[in-house]
């Protein structure tokens, strides 16, 4: 049986606590949870609220067990001002890239510095 998605999910989380694990331990962050079908993650923003030093935002899948690494983004050194964006990164996965999420799955994300960033995840359910 092939599974059609129908229905739009737009979540959002707020990291602020340093991580510098790898391994899915320390303060992680639910930013997206699956439905009860499952759920594709199409689409992760990461938008720095104040001044970032060069760093890294971690993304995890859990599974209810275990975190476990999936990607890094790469954190550029940024003061933002009236004239100077602050940090934004667009992780967009076309549809043969979506993260797939069973469900009861969670993505989770940490920042490698304590600095502020909001993620918002795109995604659909089954």
């Amino acid at each position: 049986m092939t599974l059609i998605p129908n229905a739009p999910r737009l979540e959002t989380g707020a990291l602020s606590t340093a991580n510098t694990n790898r391994d899915g331990t320390g303060t992680l962050v639910d930013v997206f949870t699956a439905g009860e079908r499952g759920s594709e993650v199409r689409r992760v923003t990461v938008n720095a609220t104040a001044t970032t030093t060069a760093g890294m935002v971690r993304l995890f899948v859990y599974d209810g067990a275990n975190a476990r690494f999936w990607k890094d983004i790469l954190v550029e050194a940024i003061t933002p001002s009236g004239t100077v964006e602050a940090f934004n990164y667009v992780l967009s996965l076309l549809k043969s890239e979506a993260l797939l999420l069973e469900r009861t799955h969670v993505l989770r994300a940490a920042p490698h510095n304590a600095e502020s960033f909001h993620v918002v995840c795109e995604g659909v359910d089954y």
